[in-house]
């Protein structure tokens, strides 16, 4: 058996695990009496919820049995992608936005597939002086923190001095942007956070 068909065993003895501890749990049963109306020993179902055994279909069948659910129910999650996306520094996707044409630059830091993708983290960039400075408005919040240099950045009329280690949340529907760069280069961590899942 490869490497990788091992780990995908684990995994799956690792959701099982979690599946049969949770159910029994939930339905306040120790080991001892879920040994006794399955019939699977104490030994047995210790390996299990602990991810130490690989479960048959017949044992799976019993606990599901008794549980009062499908079998399908202590698999669940052992088909979903968990990804995880790794970025160098340096190395993150430079993508185009609204403000491209007036020299911001914006790094991508990470982005996720289907579900899992509900935040997307940008390193923004901003060293050129202009008198150009597009709003933006999208779904979701958006969280700003300062790295370097200072500017001054609006959200819905209010504006904000930005300095290295300052802050700011807000609703990412309402118009937004910086307006003023005081002291460049500027760069900023932008991190927003969709409300629901984003599918494209």
């Amino acid at each position: 058996m490869s490497q990788t068909e091992n780990e995908d065993h684990r995994a799956i003895e690792t959701i099982i695990a979690h599946q049969v501890r949770g159910y029994r749990r939930a339905r306040g049963v120790s080991i001892t009496e879920l040994a006794r109306h399955t019939g699977i020993s104490k030994a047995m179902l210790s390996k299990i919820e602990n991810a130490q055994t690989s479960c048959s279909l017949s044992t799976l069948s019993r606990l599901a049995n008794v549980f009062e659910v499908p079998v399908t129910a202590l698999l669940r999650g052992a088909d979903a992608e968990h990804e995880a996306v790794y970025v160098p520094a340096g190395h993150g996707a430079q993508i185009v936005r609204r403000g491209s044409n007036v020299g911001h630059l914006y790094h991508q830091l990470g982005t996720l597939r289907g579900q899992h993708k509900r935040i997307e983290p940008l390193l923004v960039t901003l060293s050129e002086a202009t008198e150009v400075f597009p709003m933006f408005e999208h779904p979701g919040t958006e969280f700003i923190y300062m790295l370097e240099g200072s500017m001054v950045y609006v959200h819905r009329g209010a504006q904000y001095k930005m300095r290295p280690g300052d802050a700011l949340q807000f609703d990412g529907e309402g118009p937004h942007g910086p307006v003023g760069l005081i002291e460049l280069p500027v760069r900023f961590l932008s991190v927003i956070a969709y409300g629901h899942i984003r599918t494209e």
